[in-house]
């Protein structure tokens, strides 16, 4: 199975168009959205409903969340005092022009997406969350603690997390405590446990200001007592960065999120 997963649009809506098309000539088997489809950008209920068109199984990203409530809240960890002032003008914008149809759809997207998979005896659970499944705006970064990762995955019954938000692609393989032997036809074998971020398509911050997504690959004889039975697929593409910072630079939003883009930062 072939699964494309993608997240952090933020209202870049030429972004979005280029992910279709590369994802599309990759002809997954299943596509899941992580969240944060608005803010930053002019094309909100565009990116929105793009998404509904295609019906996308989509989480909800923190500043979905905040929009779909009118909040002038995105949960976001802005660090300076300029970072804060622009934050504020962009949540502000996007309420104002996000429509009432497409902020009821934000409402209802779920915090997050399991999905259960049974292969070879085993049991193989994908968990898919924005932030993490303790929190819809926690930042995990690749520089996390170990323990402190494993830990929340163990907690979330998660042997492969995907998430985003923190707009950093990496892939961690974290080995834990053997596998339970209920779960197991091979009792005290190693369980091997991925912590996958998958970019961002429409505000990268690793600077590459190319959209990032990740084809997850979970074959017949994948397992958690293997470390290297899934593959982990990180596909970059082009797309007209000019046009979305342009928009930016065109609208009441701040420069600041045109070099972003520009710049990937």
């Amino acid at each position: 199975m072939k699964i494309a997963l993608f997240s952090d649009i933020h209202a870049n809506l030429p972004a979005l168009e280029a992910f279709f098309a590369s994802a599309d000539l990759q002809k997954p088997d299943a596509v899941y959205c992580l969240g944060d489809l608005v803010g930053y950008n002019i094309w909100p209920n565009e990116v929105i409903n793009k998404i509904r068109r295609r019906g996308i199984p989509t989480i909800a990203g923190n500043y979905d969340y905040g929009v779909g409530r009118t909040s002038d809240d995105c949960g976001c960890a802005y660090k300076t005092d300029e970072e804060k002032a622009n934050g504020t003008v962009s949540i502000a914008y996007t309420n104002q022009i996000v429509k009432a149809e497409e902020r009821a759809y934000l409402r209802t997207l779920p915090a997050h997406i399991k999905v259960e998979f049974q292969l070879n005896h085993d049991k193989l659970n994908l968990l898919l969350v924005h932030g993490s499944p303790r929190k819809i705006n926690e930042y995990l970064f690749e520089d996390r603690d170990e323990k402190s990762l494993l830990r929340i995955m163990q907690d979330a019954d998660a042997d492969i997390m995907c998430f985003g938000h923190t707009h950093k692609p990496y892939h961690r393989v974290l080995p834990s405590a053997p596998i339970d032997p209920a779960l197991t036809s091979e009792p005290g074998q190693p369980h091997y446990r991925h912590a996958i971020n998958i970019g961002s398509i429409g505000k990268p911050k690793d600077g590459d200001p190319r959209g990032c997504y990740v084809l997850l690959h979970i074959f017949d004889n994948s397992t958690v007592s293997v470390k290297d039975s899934i593959r982990v697929e990180f596909v970059r593409f082009a797309y007209d960065v000019e046009k979305a910072a342009k928009a930016v630079e065109d609208s009441s939003l701040p420069n600041a999120y045109a070099e972003a883009l520009r710049k990937a930062k």
